[in-house]
């Protein structure tokens, strides 16, 4: 069976991307939140993973206003880029993992969850900001992306959320294959970048979301999305990816 071997959890703000491509890694302003990531990649050099679950939101490439599904899996053999108008390089397409998408949708439905099956996707700064990230030079892993509705109400709770991931990780301990599997919470935690609460922070509940990573999982899970949002920012919502990946976890596997 397939080993599920960690989590990662980051930011996939636009801006990474544009600092990446002008090489600003070391800038002051950049310069202390691109030093956290070489730890991340000497773990990974040593942890070896094959294929990265990655939890994502959409931002308007594949899902409107008029067709928002709450949960939507890719399930292709590649996952085109694409320029969203901030100034980011296109990348090269990235490779998906088609056995491993269609058994989490498979596991997914018998758990009675009603997933979008995506056989044509395009990923945004979601998936590729986190992928560069972690491999700067050519991406070395395949990828099975899942998207998150944090849009348009209704939103997902994260009790939801997380038994989803819960799903997600129990799958993945029972696909039928040797290969390593890291699993990635894509998304930052409060903010809010329009209306009258633009430039919204909660560092106290960005701090016990945080910590409740490590000693309570669940502790999310009290919440409604209507509460989230109020918490975190209308984009704060995006911490969702986090709950979904520390579900994953809690179906077994080693976090990191």
């Amino acid at each position: 069976m397939a080993k599920l071997i960690g989590s990662i959890g980051t930011s996939h703000i636009p801006a990474i991307g544009g600092a990446i491509a002008k090489s600003l890694q070391q800038d002051p302003y950049w310069k202390p939140f691109f030093d956290g990531f070489p730890p991340v990649r000497d773990w990974l050099a040593t942890a070896r993973p094959d294929v990265v679950v990655l939890f994502h939101n959409d931002h308007g490439l594949n899902f409107f206003l008029d067709k928002m599904p709450t949960f939507a899996v890719g399930a292709a053999p590649q996952y085109q880029t694409a320029d969203e108008g901030w100034g980011i390089p296109t990348l090269p397409p990235v490779p998906g993992q088609q056995d491993l998408s269609w058994h989490v949708i498979n596991t997914l439905v018998e758990q009675e969850f009603d997933v979008v099956t995506c056989q044509e996707m395009l990923v945004d700064h979601a998936v590729t900001l986190p992928l560069k990230l972690l491999w700067p030079g050519d991406c070395p892993v395949q990828v099975v992306p899942i998207c998150i509705n944090t849009v348009q109400m209704p939103l997902p709770s994260a009790r939801r959320t997380y038994a989803l991931g819960r799903a997600v990780g129990e799958a993945i301990h029972s696909w039928d294959s040797d290969k390593r599997v890291l699993v990635i919470g894509s998304g930052g935690l409060s903010h809010q970048l329009d209306g009258e609460r633009a430039g919204h922070s909660n560092k106290e509940f960005d701090l016990q979301f945080r910590n409740s990573m490590l000693s309570n999982s669940e502790w999310i899970t009290q919440f409604s999305g209507h509460e989230l949002v109020d918490k975190t920012g209308t984009q704060g919502i995006e911490l969702l990816m986090g709950v979904a990946m520390r579900g994953a976890l809690s179906a077994g596997g080693t976090s990191s």
